[in-house]
């Protein structure tokens, strides 16, 4: 008689559930955790064991999980209207989201033009460059400039200004590439260099790809501030600044991925903002609806919009998705926007970071440890192994023993992050910088 199988949700989701950026082998030794609720900044299994969420379950919940606030909203939302159309119709929620929004960056990004997930916005982002280049006359501007390790999603378009080799490699035949420029990453400093020397040797390289295709660039895009999947690379304010400059002096637009560090996780709500300018297309998801909803948006200048402003419906930005400015969706993100203003949020974190920081001093002064690093509320270090070898399988380790210590966190490669929601208290802090150590040693040992 055949054993009947198990029926415990881990089981049962490793029969039905292809899971994201994982290889699923794996979880024969190691099932997924099975996350039955959670609270504040708390997830909680089937086995009734809790984990910190470090990592605001990739970096998307800013104010904890069933948030009363941004629960009610919603509850109040489903009584008015789940969904409707936005071709040819419009709704309190997505109108009143995109003025807040516009409010935020002075009215200089004034047009917001919404989808479901980051990598939809970048396309999004692109797809508006160049068609907007075509417009005025400039079709042959269809090319791209990204950065040295960046990444901006996973769907072609997005994979084609992505330089991390393990999502785009096996996609290679089917990608339009962009042109790649040298990575502005601190770490990359040579003795006696400082942030702003490698910030200035990148701006050169990029301008030497703008003079060697002259004509052809539509956009830069960019991460700004940190490169957040390629290890918490992180840049001086500088180089965004530098970038603005060369796509006005040689006629391209400039992209702002600011899905991962908008919302305030840069420190300043839009990470742009810190060095002085606004780019001609921003694209933001993740945080903005709390953790709640899928939303994503591309938040344009106005002369990209009037670029598409005619009676010829050709001229027009035809691109769509069923569930654009969702209702809900854009009223889980003003209750989220709200939340920043009536709490101070950007205020309270810059406090908050200064606990942080010295919390995790003996993570910061281990001989193990190097480039220790924060922008905002981001905190990265990269461990220094001993063996090469064992870099293959550290985040893997880390991850697993972080759970045993009852946190979530999930290091890429050897690069150590933390990127908590915005609700901790100074207790907590200690509280997770003495667990991640304890991880880290562990791991290490």
């Amino acid at each position: 008689m055949t054993a009947p199988l198990p029926q415990d949700l881990a089981s049962r989701s490793l029969r039905s559930v292809w899971h994201p950026c994982t290889q699923m082998r794996r979880h024969e030794s190691v099932p997924p955790i099975a996350v039955t609720h959670g609270h504040g900044a708390w997830l909680h299994d089937a086995d009734g064991r809790r984990y910190l969420d470090a990592i605001s379950s990739w970096w998307v919940n800013l104010f904890g999980h069933t948030n009363a606030r941004i629960n009610g909203a919603l509850v109040d939302q489903l009584g008015k209207l789940e969904h409707a159309m936005l071709a040819g119709f419009t709704h309190e929620p997505v109108v009143a989201l995109s003025e807040k929004l516009s409010a935020l960056t002075g009215h200089a990004l004034g047009r917001c033009f919404y989808a479901s997930d980051g990598a939809s916005a970048v396309e999004i982002a692109l797809k508006m460059s160049a068609h907007a280049w075509r417009n005025a006359g400039h079709a042959g501007k269809t090319d791209f400039i990204c950065v040295a390790g960046g990444y901006h999603g996973e769907t072609l378009g997005a994979l084609g200004v992505t330089d991390t080799a393990l999502f785009r490699a096996p996609y290679e035949a089917m990608l339009r590439p962009a042109h790649i420029a040298a990575s502005p990453d601190a770490r990359l400093a040579q003795p006696g260099e400082s942030a702003a020397d490698v910030a200035a040797r990148a701006l050169a390289d990029v301008e030497q790809l703008l003079q060697r295709h002259c004509g052809r660039i539509a956009a830069v895009i960019v991460e700004p501030l940190v490169q957040c999947a390629s290890g918490m690379a992180m840049h001086d304010v500088a180089y965004v600044a530098g970038l603005r400059r060369l796509c006005d002096a040689y006629g391209a637009h400039l992209i702002a991925d600011e899905i991962a560090v908008g919302c305030g996780r840069s420190g300043s709500f839009f990470a742009c903002e810190q060095a002085g300018i606004w780019p001609d297309l921003l694209c933001l998801s993740k945080g903005i609806s709390g953790g709640y909803l899928p939303l994503s948006l591309v938040m344009a200048q106005e002369h990209i919009y009037q670029a598409f402003y005619d009676d010829d419906v050709r001229r027009g930005f035809l691109h769509s998705h069923s569930y654009t400015g969702n209702p809900l969706a854009c009223r889980a993100a003003l209750e989220t926007l709200a939340i920043f203003e009536d709490e101070h949020v950007l205020e309270r974190n810059r406090r908050f970071a200064q606990t942080m920081d010295a919390a995790l001093l003996p993570l910061a002064q281990d001989a193990r440890i190097a480039h220790y690093r924060r922008t905002g509320m981001i905190w990265a270090c990269d461990a220094i192994l001993p063996d090469p070898a064992d870099a293959a399988t550290f985040a893997r380790r880390f991850a697993q023993q972080a759970a045993q210590n009852e946190l979530l966190l999930r290091p890429i490669g050897n690069t150590i992050y933390l990127m908590p929601p915005y609700i901790l208290d100074d207790e907590q802090a200690q509280w997770l910088a003495r667990q991640a150590y304890a991880t880290f040693e562990a791991v290490m040992r």
